[in-house]
């Protein structure tokens, strides 16, 4: 059993060597297309250890990445916690991902976007990377055209997205529900 531990401690105690090892992770990996807001950046840390996601990849030249005081004070010391990486492009990653295997699933408003309800044990393929983009441009086109999949989560008011982690994080537990 895996003890759980508040953010006080998480963020002064960062994993010992052995730590790690005894962490069961699911098959998911967040790939960041050029999330700006470190505050995003933390609450993904947050919401990857929470459905103990294999990996967090942050893409793009100009997105923040550990060792960052803002994002360590968002993530509440999770990203010490799990494995990420960065890369400056987002389309050779998508692409290395693919040739592993990967099911690529842009979380995006697009004309070829399917209802994230729709996602069921058959739509999914595991593993499975989950993309989020820009607060502002969202998803890249290029990324777009790479996915398997797209899909949105349906909007009811006047505002047209939800906060990217916000967006990951409904989507997260949809793919956890179907494992």
């Amino acid at each position: 059993m895996l003890n759980r531990m508040n953010s006080k401690y998480l963020r002064k105690n960062p994993p010992k060597a052995d730590d790690m090892k005894h962490i069961k992770r699911n098959p998911i990996y967040f790939v960041l297309d050029n999330v700006l807001d470190t505050y995003n950046i933390g609450s993904i840390f947050r919401l990857a250890d929470a459905v103990v996601a294999e990996k967090v990849y942050i893409c793009g030249e100009n997105s923040e990445y550990p060792p960052s005081s803002r994002i360590h004070k968002a993530a509440v010391g999770t990203e010490e916690w799990v494995p990420w990486e960065h890369s400056n492009s987002v389309t050779h990653l998508i692409g290395k991902l693919k040739k592993q295997g990967v099911q690529i699933i842009a979380v995006e408003q697009d004309a070829k976007a399917v209802d994230y309800r729709q996602l069921t044990v058959d739509s999914l393929r595991l593993p499975v990377a989950l993309v989020v983009g820009h607060e502002t441009t969202g998803v890249s086109k290029e990324v777009l055209d790479m996915a398997d999949l797209i899909v949105e989560l349906p909007m009811f008011g006047i505002n047209n997205s939800l906060n990217v982690w916000g967006s990951l994080a409904i989507v997260s537990y949809k793919v956890i529900e179907n494992l």
